[in-house]
């Protein structure tokens, strides 16, 4: 990928975030009060900034399937699944931030062969996994990247976590038994793969240059997400947990699918 495209990449995936951001504070405010006119005020603005950027993203077609999702955000349907009257403030701004969780999955499949912003009436293909040297492993992970965008998207933050990093652990794993028993043998790391802990895996991988520094942003929650609730409750996961780990996915899929 070129450097220009990564930039606008960048760009687009930094501007989407403070859009999430500034939505959630947004939400908050509106629980404990929808009748805030002050609020109500920059939800509209947040509303516009949003479908401006909504806007670019599809090209200008209402006919693209992100477009279509932004415009059914403000729409509450009856029983027979017809639009009826607008949803409330709240439930509209929950709403766009899934949209905005798609658009984000979205930009984030691009490739050089893909323009800024996407055109396409129909919904991205499946993320492809074919760096991956374990054939039987590829679709399980393709499968399972679709679920965590699914679960991103109905703010199900706790299965969105633990699947990005069971996809991570999966692709750093595939990519560290194709690395071969010696070069691991000179990583120092006691043991083999399979007793290894998720943490030990990224730790290895990065010392043998597999992968690099950027599993270090990864949350606590999601360095031991294999352990989760074994010593007690298990910690609530919150959407910026969730999206960090997704973050950190797709910088470990860069450095093990380099042409990308």
């Amino acid at each position: 990928m070129d450097e220009n495209k990564k930039v606008q990449i960048e760009t687009y995936l930094s501007h989407l975030d403070g859009l999430s951001s500034r939505g959630r504070q947004l939400r908050d405010k509106l629980a404990n009060d929808p009748s805030d006119e002050s609020v109500i005020a920059d939800t509209r603005a947040w509303q516009e900034d949003c479908g401006v950027t909504i806007n670019q993203l599809s090209g200008g077609s209402k006919a693209h399937w992100l477009a279509r999702s932004f415009s059914g955000a403000f729409l509450m349907r009856s029983a027979d699944g017809r639009a009826a009257e607008g949803a409330a403030p709240a439930e509209i701004v929950n709403r766009l931030l899934g949209v905005l969780g798609q658009a984000v999955a979205s930009i984030s499949r691009i490739d050089d062969g893909a323009a800024i912003p996407a055109t396409s009436d129909a919904p991205p293909p499946p993320r492809r996994f074919d760096f991956v040297h374990n054939l039987e492993l590829r679709p399980v992970v393709e499968q399972a990247y679709t679920e965590s965008r699914r679960a991103i998207e109905h703010a199900d933050f706790d299965l969105a976590l633990i699947t990005t990093c069971g996809i991570l652990e999966a692709i750093v794993t595939d990519a560290l038994e194709f690395a071969g028993e010696r070069v691991l043998a000179a990583s120092g790391a006691p043991g083999k793969i399979v007793d290894w802990s998720f943490v030990t895996r990224l730790e290895v991988a990065e010392k043998l240059g597999i992968i690099r520094g950027g599993c270090a942003r990864l949350p606590a929650v999601a360095r031991a997400y294999r352990t989760r609730g074994e010593s007690g409750p298990r910690a609530t996961v919150s959407e910026r947990e969730a999206l960090t780990a997704g973050q950190v996915l797709h910088v470990v899929m860069r450095d093990l699918d380099p042409g990308r």
